[in-house]
């Protein structure tokens, strides 16, 4: 790894699934970066992987029991909250994800991550259709809202005989993602990026407006999770569902053409640029400066096209090429279809049309997919087809999986790390 980690407490919780397994290699991988490494086992991961082994690993007592105190003067669980730099949970089956996200506090466990104020790190392991519950998915999208990180589980043979989502991410993976959260490494670190989110707003007069259902969530899930990882981020942001997430740059945009705008002066500094806003494709030919009053019982309005963003945003990178007078490189773009039928054929057009780098399509009339939800099922487009097809998860971890790729394709890190 080429990372120390002296000096760090690391809290390993290890629940009761078949991967516990892996968890003493990720304690052995932990402990040899220098890591000082505190154990706790629920009952369950008892019956997969002995105490003794991790207590030997770590070469500390393992916990197991929240009423087994050795020690007068302390509660061990307190004790362990406070030690911890990082607590990890890995595997977390769906139990514990669930005692997490309702605080649930019934054993050493659940008791430690409910009294300690470190950062969570959660590795999901489970059967690929518990992981696509409707109840695991909101649990998870309701931690990730509370700041919770997660290493994504792999995709493969699972223990159960089904192939899909659901393995335990590899201990090396695991152990990366920690030493980033602990060494202060950001992925996206010194990397500008522009974020479009929410639906624009046409105005027919000062109190009646053309809009769609986007609610902005899946806008802000990119901007929060590029932020944790140290990008400057700029979020121009139509009307949306509740506030914008802190930590970032607010730029107001109602209209398509106020939106326009502001992306089009901050493209040449960004490095990447993410179009997550559902932009109007029309708006009132005529705007009223007063509200227009009852009239006959039918009315018929006229509407013209609006400003067309990311064929803007495409243009201006071809005649930057043509010219040679931009930065090199451009600024690396992603951008959204929502889709009712032929989502991959309309993917794919809108890729090559608009000149983007990924498109990341998703079907808004499957059930949490559509605007408002706090979740997504999206599939990626690249120009050789499609990449990637993520299954129903919180639109955060959909905005984690999605910077990975903008990273590998971009050349900002190896692909696989």
């Amino acid at each position: 790894m080429g990372q120390s980690l002296a000096g760090r407490t690391v809290v390993l919780g290890i629940t009761g699934g078949i991967a516990a397994y892996k968890a003493a290699t990720l304690c052995s991988r932990l402990v040899s970066l220098g890591a000082e490494v505190r154990v706790i086992m629920t009952e369950g991961a008892t019956k997969f992987i002995a105490p003794l082994t991790l207590q030997t690993l770590s070469r500390h007592p393992v916990a197991t029991d929240v009423f087994d105190e050795h020690d007068a003067a302390r509660v061990q669980h307190i004790d362990l909250a406070d030690s911890a730099d990082l607590v990890v949970v890995a595997p977390a089956t769906a139990n514990v994800i669930a005692k997490m996200a309702h605080g649930i506090a019934d054993d050493m466990l659940s008791t430690t991550l409910l009294a300690t104020t470190a950062p969570v790190l959660v590795a999901p392991a489970m059967n690929v259709h518990m992981l696509e519950h409707p109840a695991v998915v909101a649990n998870l999208a309701l931690l990730a809202d509370r700041g919770v990180r997660f290493v994504e589980s792999g995709t493969g043979q699972l223990a159960c005989g089904y192939v899909g989502k659901g393995r335990l991410a590899e201990p090396d993976e695991i152990v990366l993602a920690i030493v980033e959260l602990l060494s202060g490494k950001k992925p996206l670190a010194g990397k500008r990026v522009l974020i479009t989110a929410g639906g624009t707003v046409e105005r027919l007069d000062p109190v009646r407006y053309i809009t769609n259902d986007s609610s902005g969530k899946m806008g802000f899930a990119l901007a929060e999770a590029a932020r944790d990882q140290g990008a400057d981020v700029t979020l121009v942001c139509a009307r949306t569902d509740g506030p914008p997430p802190a930590g970032v740059r607010i730029v107001k945009a109602e209209s398509a053409e106020e939106m326009r705008a502001a992306v089009l002066a901050r493209l040449p500094e960004a490095d990447a640029v993410v179009k997550a806003a559902a932009v109007a494709d029309y708006r009132p030919s005529v705007r009223h400066g007063s509200k227009m009053k009852k009239g006959p019982d039918r009315l018929t309005l006229e509407l013209e096209r609006t400003p067309d963003i990311l064929q803007a945003i495409g243009d201006w990178k071809r005649e930057a090429e043509a010219s040679g007078a931009a930065r090199s490189p451009l600024p690396f773009v992603v951008g959204f279809a929502a889709e009712t039928d032929d989502v991959e054929r309309n993917a794919l057009d809108k890729l090559a049309r608009k000149r983007c780098d990924l498109i990341v399509a998703n079907d808004v009339s499957r059930e949490g997919a559509g605007f408002g939800a706090d979740t997504n099922i999206v599939s990626v487009y690249g120009a050789e087809g499609l990449i990637e097809a993520l299954p129903l998860q919180s639109k955060r971890a959909v905005a984690e999986r999605l910077w990975k790729l903008v990273r590998e394709r971009a050349g900002w890190e190896e692909p696989g790390r």
